[in-house]
């Protein structure tokens, strides 16, 4: 096994002997070692390294190469490179530095790597010598324009013994990189263009002795690709080829750019350009065109290929030649410049930015014309043209010319006729509106011709330009009337009003309120008709005004019955009238009148007469005068409002509110009054805002002696009727009556000594005149005493009850209470008896004086001997109580 490995190893040892011999390889000169040369560029920080191709040398060989710095030769770059020689007997390899070249020695040495024999020796350094400063810092990079965004190593360089202690920027101090003896330097990443006025970096290098040294640069941003990079002719002659440049530089950007123009197809020169275009000649008998366009500056190189064939490049120009304007209308006409062969040129026209109207045009003796219409009268509008040949291409647009179409002067025509009643002769008051369209200019109409014809006759007359009306008396057949104005520049289109004949047959008109309106204007609505066949027109005037009233008047057009008058030109509380005529292609014909207000106002006057025409017991009728129709009130009378109010007092409440809804009754009966009451009536208008102004009138009801004469008569008319029934019964009632006013059976009274017991009482009672006393009465018991009785007699004190607590022991048990404070009061003599004997009570009315304070009457024993049919002796007892003033 280990002989067989070993005859491998051999065998291929012999095909690499054998291949070597038959392609191009390392060769024998593969282990000597290259001799590089070295260049540096120091704009671009760029280290170029060129060495001769080694005979024998394959297509794509390899080599290892170092660089170094300083003296010592510290390597900072170890890399093998595989490199393409192609045709050339050299090869070239390049390496960009972060720090510049400047700034320190850069050397470099490399060798080749062969396959067969192995790496060749190195090659001796090559040295880039850096800069050496003698007296004073030198201050690297050396170009003055930077590019933005990138990171940049800034370097001192000093001489030599002295030692730099800080590099700034922009007076900002940064780390410091030790580089080599008497060299620092910083490393500032992404680099920005400053924003303020000055756009230039100080770089300033300090030493340890205080000294600085500074320089200072410039950011900027490479030079970006041509982009839309296109080119056109406009007479076949000369090129012109423009291009976007990309991102606009700043007016203090030092970083100057170059644009150059290459036709690569022929042998011209190179052909400097501006930034964004570039102007060359045409190649006589040349279609077909490839053009390169380079731009340089400081920071590198952008460039932008285009290839066109200049038949389909064509780009005409034209020149205004002539324009003329109309009321609607404008000509305009142009030429085309330039060597162009062709006669018919597809183009456009733009007004004032409106639509582009397209036009193929041809051209009629070197001009080319159009005419647009649809333009507004007096109004300036500026024009622009452009052109192409085939449609894809547009020239430019030509400049815009201005012009101003003429004045357009139209007339509002309308009529007012007054009838005459005693003749058939219609006085027609025209009254027109001039209207000018467009404000571009000022127009001034020098006279109105008015024309009129009736049955076959035509009149004129001028009025003078100041003039808004005429007055022309005609008769009862059909009248047409024109009105146009006179410019001295410009045009006015005829104005025509049809006068019907004169027709007393005819349906009025109707009538109707406005009631509601629109935000203080009116909001008008009218049926449509079907024999209107021109349109409405809307007249009214302010009624009941104090000065004439100046006629205004709307056209409506066809189609619409409904108007809108905003509420600037009417005032609150006056009423207008709205007449609306429809338009015939007989004349105009009034077809409704509406009357109405914007606002309605409560000053509404009062009624006036107000009378009363009958009064009764309970009711009233009044009655009183007021024009509802009269159009110089602020509001419409809805009705009226009566009210009664008692005279007694001003602030007496309202008794009654009436309202009438009916504006032409003016009378009422107010029923349900008192009788012999004075009352205030008052009658105020009513509006739909509420009442107006009241006017009073007193009135006082009948007396109802009826009512008098019911009361008196119907207790008579009782009696009597009682009379007539209970009198055939009067023999019985007599009966009845004896026995119920007789006294009691087995009383025996003596009237002689009844009578002194009544003067014995009235002697103790001491009785005063009769006015100076009230009256008392005497009730007398025949009582059977009880022997353990004995006669009471109450004393003042004990006039609540007859049962006082300090004598309840020695009360009999038949004791009652007695009330007192009252008046008249009588002296009761309460006498004990069985309870089958009968009682006799006798009323005498004996008088007491009247005494502002209760006093205590004294009374004596009275006796009396009551003889009875048994002849008992009853005892009796008299009870007294006060008599007060209350």
């Amino acid at each position: 096994m280990r002989n067989v490995r070993l005859f491998c190893t051999n065998l291929l040892g012999l095909c690499f002997l054998f291949s070597d011999s038959q392609t191009e390889g390392c060769g024998d000169s593969g282990s000597l070692p290259p001799k590089p040369n070295i260049s540096h560029f120091s704009d671009k920080q760029s280290l170029g390294v060129s060495w001769p191709r080694n005979q024998g040398a394959s297509e794509r060989d390899v080599y290892e190469i170092q660089i170094s710095r300083t003296e010592n030769h510290t390597i900072i770059y170890n890399r093998n490179v595989s490199i393409s020689a192609g045709d050339s007997a050299q090869y070239t390899w390049t390496w960009l530095s972060d720090l510049p070249l400047e700034c320190v020695d850069h050397s470099v040495r490399m060798r080749s790597l062969c396959h067969q024999t192995g790496p060749s020796p190195w090659s001796n350094w090559i040295t880039n010598h850096g800069t050496k400063a003698r007296d004073k810092f030198k201050i690297f990079p050396s170009q003055s324009v930077l590019k933005e965004g990138s990171n940049v190593m800034f370097c001192c360089v000093a001489p030599m013994g002295v030692n730099i202690t800080s590099i700034t920027l922009r007076g900002i101090p940064y780390p410091l990189l030790n580089i080599g003896d008497g060299v620092k330097a910083i490393l500032v990443s992404n680099l920005a263009i400053p924003t303020n006025l000055i756009k230039i970096l100080s770089v300033t290098c300090t030493d340890s002795a205080g000294k600085t040294s500074s320089v200072g640069k410039f950011v900027s941003f490479p030079p970006q690709k041509p982009r839309n990079l296109s080119c056109t002719t406009s007479d076949m002659i000369n090129i012109r080829c423009s291009w976007d440049p990309g991102r606009k530089r700043d007016q203090y950007d030092r970083n100057n750019q170059t644009q150059t123009l290459h036709i690569e197809n022929t042998d011209q020169a190179p052909i400097p350009c501006q930034s964004s275009s570039c102007i060359f000649p045409a190649v006589p008998q040349r279609q077909e065109y490839n053009i390169r366009v380079e731009v340089k500056d400081q920071l590198g190189e952008e460039m932008a290929t285009y290839s066109f064939n200049i038949s389909d490049r064509v780009s005409p120009v034209l020149e205004w030649d002539r324009v003329i304007p109309e009321v609607t209308e404008v000509s305009l006409s142009w030429t085309v410049l330039g060597n162009l062969t062709q006669n018919n040129f597809l183009c456009q026209v733009s007004v004032d930015a409106e639509t582009i109207r397209e036009l193929t045009l041809r051209s009629e003796n070197g001009l080319y014309k159009v005419r647009l219409e649809g333009l507004h009268p007096n109004m300036g509008y500026s024009a622009k043209a452009r052109c192409s040949v085939n449609g894809r291409l547009w020239g430019k647009w030509t400049w815009p010319v201005l012009f101003t179409t003429y004045p357009l002067v139209t007339l509002d025509l309308w009529r007012r006729i007054d009838y005459r009643s005693d003749s058939d002769i219609r006085h027609v008051t025209l009254l027109w509106k001039p209207h000018v369209f467009g404000r571009a200019t000022t127009v001034k109409i020098q006279t109105y011709t008015v024309k009129w014809s009736q049955e076959g006759q035509t009149l004129t007359e001028l009025k003078d330009s100041r003039q808004s009306q005429a007055d022309i008396s005609i008769g009862p057949k059909k009248c047409n009337f024109t009105i146009q104005a006179v410019l001295n520049k410009g045009s006015s289109i005829p104005a025509h009003i049809t006068i019907l004949p004169k027709d007393n047959s005819e349906i009025p008109p109707l009538k109707k309120n406005l009631n509601k309106t629109s935000a203080g204007g009116f909001s008008l609505w009218w049926d449509e008709r079907t024999s209107v066949t021109c349109g409405y027109t809307v007249e009214w005037c302010i009624l009941g005004g104090s000065a004439s009233c100046t006629l205004q008047w709307i056209k409506v057009p066809e189609g619409n019955n409904t108007l809108f008058l905003p509420p600037g030109h009417f005032k609150s509380g006056c009423r207008y009238s709205f007449n609306i005529y429809g338009c015939t292609e007989h004349g105009d014909k009034l077809l409704e009148i509406q009357t109405g207000y914007t606002q309605e106002l409560r000053s509404v006057k009062y009624p006036s007469l107000i009378k009363l025409v009958k009064s009764t017991h309970a009711s009233v009728t009044l009655e009183w005068h007021y024009d509802e129709e009269d159009v110089a009130q602020p509001a419409f009378i809805t009705g009226y409002l009566v009210t009664v109010q008692k005279v007694q007092s001003d602030t007496a409440p309202v008794l009654f509110n009436v309202s009438v809804g009916d504006p032409r009754q003016k009378s009422l009966t107010i029923e349900g009054l008192q009788q012999h009451q004075e009352y205030v009536c008052s009658v105020s208008a009513l509006t739909k805002v509420g009442p107006g102004l009241p006017a009073s009138i007193t009135v006082r009801t009948k007396t109802n002696y009826f009512s008098h004469l019911t009361k008196i008569l119907t207790p008579i008319l009782l009696l009597l009727g009682c009379t007539a029934l209970l009198w055939p019964q009067r023999i019985m009632l007599k009966n009845v009556l004896k026995k119920i006013f007789a006294y009691p059976a087995g009383m025996n009274i003596k009237t002689p000594e009844f009578e002194s017991f009544l003067n014995e009482i009235d002697q103790k009672l001491q009785s005063h005149k009769v006015e100076e006393c009230i009256g008392c009465d005497i009730e007398v018991m025949h009582i059977k005493p009880l022997w353990h009785e004995s006669t009471i007699l109450r004393t003042p004190e004990h006039t609540n009850t007859m049962c006082s607590p300090a004598f309840q022991p020695s009360l009999p048990p038949s004791c009652i209470p007695l009330q007192t404070g009252y008046c008249p009061q009588s002296t009761v003599l309460l006498c004990e008896r069985p309870i089958h004997q009968q009682m006799m009570c006798l009323a005498n009315k004996s008088y007491l004086s009247m005494i502002a304070e209760p006093q205590e009457v004294e009374f004596s024993e009275i006796r009396s001997s009551f003889e009875t049919s048994d002849s008992c002796q009853r005892s009796c007892a008299a009870v007294s109580g006060y008599i007060s003033n209350s």
